[in-house]
């Protein structure tokens, strides 16, 4: 298994327009960018208000189960500008592949400039090793003929979000808090189809196995932070949630992960101004492995 070194380091920077948080490394999935649900917008402001070294996108950033010429607005490209702007200026930046992005699997392990694409990945930090990736290989509803059913599923997940902000637009209009009707079918989804305890107890089972002391995935869209031990050991079990209805992000800093959530109040409006900040070198030493899928 190849091994590369990172040495780097990270100031606060500061901006005439703002003021950037710094965060040594960000996780990011189920952005579905092509789609109806994805809150492109609150992530270009999320993504604006940050500084970090590396940022891991866990899948399913891009959805090629519903992409169409016909919906990719200026808020989606926004999204992708923004990791774009994150490459060139010094941060490292992993892609990892989802099963809704899966059509990139094809080309894992490129490695171009600051950017990386991969299955899963092995970051040691602060001597802690944490194992990433997608989750979907847990999950046969996207295997076989039922990954038919899945794409079905998708679609009619998508028009469930356009009704859900529909029917937000009339509460907004009427001085109402919105309500999210589309949160409460997909937890009731994955509670029957995914089983969530399961997908968690899996991943964190073959964590201890591996001898990980963080395992990090995505794909159910259920932010969670615990630990799990079983008779083997234990293990820090995390998932980075969703950019579609949760809103959330996890942040490694000052040597602890943590879930970020996303805040309007926090944010009044998409910043457009470009901004530049030059990066500087962070001190903390952190290690990456990459793998193919297949070793998982």
């Amino acid at each position: 298994m190849g091994k590369t070194v990172l040495t780097t380091s990270l100031d606060l920077w500061k901006t005439t327009e703002m003021e950037k948080r710094p965060v040594d490394v960000v996780v990011l999935s189920d952005v579905h960018l092509g789609t109806y649900g994805c809150r492109a917008k609150e992530l270009v402001n999320y993504l604006k208000s940050i500084t970090t070294n590396i940022l891991i996108l866990n899948g399913d950033i891009i959805d090629g189960w519903q992409f169409s010429k016909r919906y990719f607005p200026a808020a989606h490209m926004m999204v992708l500008k923004e990791i774009l702007q994150f490459i060139t200026s010094g941060t490292r930046v992993f892609y990892i592949t989802g099963n809704h992005d899966e059509i990139m699997r094809r080309y894992s392990d490129i490695n171009i400039g600051n950017f990386t694409l991969t299955d899963k990945l092995v970051l040691e930090i602060d001597n802690k090793m944490t194992w990433i990736f997608h989750g979907d290989v847990f999950d046969n509803t996207t295997k076989g003929g039922a990954k038919v059913l899945a794409k079905l599923g998708s679609s009619g997940y998508a028009m469930l979000i356009a009704f859900n902000r529909f029917v937000n637009f009339i509460l907004k209009s009427l001085g109402q808090e919105r309500v999210s009707i589309s949160k409460k079918v997909m937890e009731g989804v994955n509670k029957a189809v995914i089983k969530i305890n399961d997908f968690e107890q899996i991943a964190a089972e073959l964590a201890i196995e591996k001898k990980y002391d963080y395992v990090i995935c995505g794909h159910i869209h259920q932010p969670s932070k615990k630990v799990v031990e079983t008779k083997d050991g234990k293990v820090t079990y995390l998932n980075s949630g969703d950019w579609v209805e949760h809103l959330t992000a996890l942040e490694y800093q000052q040597n602890e992960w943590s879930l970020f959530e996303y805040n309007e109040k926090d944010f009044p409006a998409t910043q457009t101004v470009e901004m530049k900040p030059a990066l500087t070198v962070m001190t903390d030493e952190i290690n990456f492995y990459i793998n193919s899928l297949a070793a998982i």
